[in-house]
């Protein structure tokens, strides 16, 4: 009862503050839908320490029954297991701060608040439904939730084309992983006849030598099936190549863009390869493309993140690279790593984001960094929280992060394979990497003499309890989360905290062989998060003309990642311009020349023979007659010529 809840509270809440909020009014919508998220989350904690510490057993809670399609029946039911009820602890706590924090930002929005509420609401409960599904299509239906609530979250100030604009990119690109994702259920379906997660699991071991012949080749059926869930986790979770839309969702309040980026919809790819282990483990060939693109997408967001000057696209690329570090543990084997580094980054990033909202707030909507600075004394609570937030993404011990990523980088080193090592380097690199951005982004923003102009600087203010409530109890996770969960995620206890909930293979020893990582590596990831701080403090404090010289000097190296590695550019004129003119020579060709012109034209070459044909009717006897004349002759004629 507790599980069922607290999924469905959100929704409950989502429908009472968005569809009757005008008449209720703004205040009574958000009192709502807070409610009903306090309610989801004190259920949800509930029923995870029945579970984890009450010895609840595994189990499938029923709710309806939802398809019949001739023998095909499908139940719409709850997975409670660990990775479940860990997911909606996670899910509802950090949801409901972040509803509350919206009580005081968006306290002065033009806009009624109650759709706002309504829909953050709605996009909890779709995460919620993702992650407690018990089949790949109920999965999917959670998947589409979390795709259109942020489609209308992201476009929530509809009259602004810059975030129309964002919220359709967001769901076109989307849409390329979720066919892929789709592709991926239908083979799953074809092969084991169902889509019920213990019954595919328990199946597993007799399919492993299946094959598919596509293309005229044979290929491992375990293969194709992890290559397609993977394609539509790569979407979801804006990995390199379908990247492009996570940093324009920044258009969409920042309570949204802290809502997308920590608790829920980036998640969802991660913890679809988590779900998917006990088949993914069978597909070594996949489990390699995963390493590589969550190793690539670390290295590769982290170095836009460099130079980015909008403080929440800084936070927007660190997301795409730590979910990059994510991949990269799933790849290895290590999902017990990977979904650890989920729980961490849930608290450390919501807090940045929410701190990144709170000093857009104080400085009266500005967002570049380069007029920020100065400021830190005004924001104590604010600059307090987002030291805690910065720390914990670096990597900085004893902050979560350091625990998480750690783990993952130690995984892949012991691996033993080209490619986990190949994800070590690029970790470590970003693991530098995001050391300097998030000092670049603290000194930036907080320290320095004031580059804001004089009017700004007098409105510069604390933000409201509703803002520092949740930054405060977001910061205790950012410091203690990585501390408490290790040992039952990945460490001495992981067994018994699992509960078959991850599977590992029997050749899987990665977790096993954590403890025997040699002391240089171990200590690596740190050391290059204290320099890539301490260079910080070089380039934004110490010699401040520095960064400027060097960006002037190696112009080249700057504008490349200033532009984002010209993905956006590449793809415009690779899909969006060929898209146009195809689109407009079938308007102006297809559309105008011929379905509209073909039957215009012999519409209007009707009406010009009529027109003709008027001018024979003169109304003169003498020429009718004259007229019936000839028509005599030439039939006359007509017949002697026959005879």
């Amino acid at each position: 009862m507790l599980f069922a809840t607290a999924v469905f509270a959100p929704l409950l809440g989502a429908l009472l503050a968005g569809l009757p909020g005008r008449v209720l009014g703004d205040r009574a919508a958000q009192l709502i839908a807070i409610c009903f998220m306090l309610l989801a989350s004190v259920c949800g904690v509930a029923a995870w320490v029945q579970h984890i510490y009450l010895g609840v057993p595994n189990g499938v809670v029923p709710v309806a029954d939802w398809i019949t399609a001739g023998d095909f029946r499908l139940q719409w039911a709850l997975q409670y297991d660990t990775l479940s009820t860990t997911m909606v602890a996670m899910v509802t706590c950090v949801a409901t701060l972040i509803h509350i924090y919206s009580v005081g930002y968006m306290a002065h929005e033009r806009f009624t608040t109650s759709r706002f509420f309504g829909y953050l609401s709605l996009f909890s409960f779709s995460m919620l439904m993702l992650v407690t599904a018990n089949n790949l299509v109920q999965l999917f239906f959670g998947w589409e939730g979390v795709g259109l609530c942020s489609y209308l979250l992201i476009g929530y100030w509809y009259d602004r084309p810059s975030a129309c604009a964002a919220a359709i990119k967001a769901m076109i690109v989307n849409r390329v992983g979720d066919l892929s994702f789709a592709l991926g259920i239908a083979a799953v379906f074809l092969r084991f006849g169902v889509v019920d997660f213990s019954t595919i699991f328990a199946a597993v071991p007799a399919h492993v030598d299946d094959m598919y012949h596509l293309l005229g080749t044979d290929f491992r059926a375990y293969e194709v099936i992890g290559v397609l869930l993977f394609i539509g986790a790569m979407g979801k979770s804006a990995q390199i190549f379908l990247h492009t839309w996570l940093p324009d969702a920044m258009e969409g309040p920042t309570p949204v863009s802290a809502l997308i980026h920590a608790a829920t919809m980036v998640t969802a790819g991660v913890f679809l390869m988590a779900r998917m282990s006990p088949l993914m483990e069978y597909a070594p060939g996949a489990l390699g493309m995963v390493t590589f693109i969550g190793a690539t997408t670390c290295l590769f967001a982290a170095t836009i993140g460099c130079v980015q000057n909008d403080i929440k696209r800084v936070i927007a690329y660190s997301t795409c690279s730590q979910l990059g570090y994510m991949f990269l543990a799933a790849g290895v084997g290590a999902y017990q790593a990977s979904v650890f580094h989920l729980i961490t980054h849930a608290f450390f990033k919501a807090l940045l984001f929410l701190c990144a909202g709170s000093v857009i707030h104080a400085m009266s909507d500005e967002q570049d960094m380069r007029k920020m600075g100065g400021i830190w004394r005004r924001v104590p609570v604010t600059y307090a929280a987002m030291w805690m937030g910065s720390l914990a993404l670096g990597g900085v011990f004893p902050f979560a992060g350091y625990f998480s990523k750690d783990a993952i980088l130690n995984a892949a080193f012991e691996s033993g394979s080209g490619i986990g090592l190949y994800g070590f380097a690029c970790g470590s690199a970003a693991a530098f990497l995001t050391a300097f951005y998030s000092g670049r982004l603290l000194f930036m923003t907080f320290h320095g003499a004031p580059r804001a102009d004089h009017h700004t600087m007098e409105h510069v203010h604390e933000s409201p309890l509703t803002m520092t409530g949740p930054l405060m109890a977001l910061s205790v996770g950012a410091v203690l989360a990585g501390w408490w969960f290790y040992p039952q995620f990945i460490g001495s206890l992981q067994q018994a905290y699992w509960q078959g909930a991850l599977f590992n293979g029997a050749n899987n020893h990665v977790l096993q062989r954590l403890e025997d990582v040699p002391a240089v590596i171990a200590l690596l990831p740190s050391v290059l998060g204290l320099a890539g701080f301490a260079i910080a403090v070089w380039f934004y404090i110490i010699n401040t003309a520095l960064p400027v010289r060097l960006a002037e000097r190696f112009r080249p190296v700057y504008l490349f990642l200033l532009n984002k590695w010209y993905f956006d550019e590449l793809y415009d004129r690779i899909f969006v311009k060929p898209a146009w003119f195809l689109a407009r020579l079938l308007w102006h060709t297809g559309d105008e020349t011929l379905i509209d012109g073909v039957p215009n034209g012999l519409a209007e070459l009707t009406v010009d023979g009529s027109r003709q044909a008027v001018r024979i009717q003169t109304g003169s006897i003498a020429i009718y007659a004259f007229t019936m004349l000839i028509g005599l002759v030439g039939l006359v004629s007509i017949f002697l010529f026959n005879r």
